[in-house]
């Protein structure tokens, strides 16, 4: 175990080589954390950390398919190994299925409920739920060994059920999903449910909805950037021990279900 690493708090982010993840691994690096860079391509990982640490962070690539036991398995075996505990979780890692992009409507289409591909609803739901549930149970007893661990969901503002379902509201007019944005809201309920067992260990978990960033994800199209959408990430994995859990927040406040 390596003493100077172990006197910072410890951040894994998956899906952290691009994106918002990238940008909130780079935020926690620079308020003193060792941040993890999970990633599911080994050099994409290796690139992401090595950056980090020309700008002065303190960062490790970590090889980390939420899609894939094995990996999952090995990379908390060698986060107790490095590091014999975890501070902070971002479960970022997410895909869009056909396409959800709020500028290019037409690339939504395979999602459109009535005719979509019941084996994409599957790929996206094993990414943004199944493979946080898995990410989050292996780390979990590195979570428990923490003094202030903290759980952050990265959601979407399409996952409130609010939101979408008002006809004259932000999201009225845009193509229907039957993947991504139920993934999202599942993703909120789950959420709530780990936050609900895990009040008690002093595990605070919440959800977080970054805006529409330019990322990958949407082609590049996205209004925000990935930097001001890790703000709401940053500030929900540093939240102090009266903070709140079980909630779902964007940087103005919170989002309703």
């Amino acid at each position: 175990m390596n003493e100077h690493t172990t006197q910072r708090r410890v951040a894994l982010i998956t899906g952290a080589n691009k994106g918002i993840g990238h940008a909130t691994a780079g935020r926690l690096a620079a308020l003193g954390m060792t941040v993890l860079v999970g990633a599911r391509n080994p050099g994409r990982g290796q690139d992401a950390a090595a950056a980090l640490r020309a700008a002065g962070g303190d960062a490790h690539a970590l090889t980390l398919d939420v899609t894939d036991p094995e990996t999952i398995r090995r990379a908390a075996t060698w986060v107790e190994e490095r590091f014999g505990r975890l501070d902070v979780l971002v479960n970022n890692a997410g895909i869009a299925g056909a396409g959800m992009d709020q500028v290019a409507p037409e690339l939504a289409r395979g999602e459109i409920p009535s005719s979509v591909d019941t084996g994409m609803v599957r790929a996206v739901f094993e990414t943004n739920v199944f493979g946080v549930i898995a990410v989050t149970n292996a780390m979990l007893p590195l979570l428990r060994r923490s003094p202030a661990p903290r759980v952050v969901n990265l959601s979407s503002t399409g996952a409130s059920l609010t939101i979408t379902s008002d006809p004259d509201g932000p999201l009225a007019g845009l193509p229907q999903s039957a993947a991504y944005v139920p993934s999202k809201t599942a993703l909120n309920a789950l959420t709530v449910q780990y936050a609900s067992e895990l009040r008690e260990a002093g595990i605070l978990v919440n959800a977080a909805c970054p805006g529409f960033c330019a990322t990958d994800i949407n082609n590049f199209r996205g209004h925000r950037t990935a930097a001001q959408g890790a703000a709401v990430v940053v500030r929900l994995a540093t939240l102090g021990a009266d903070g709140p859990t079980g909630g779902f927040f964007s940087e103005d406040g919170p989002v309703p279900w």
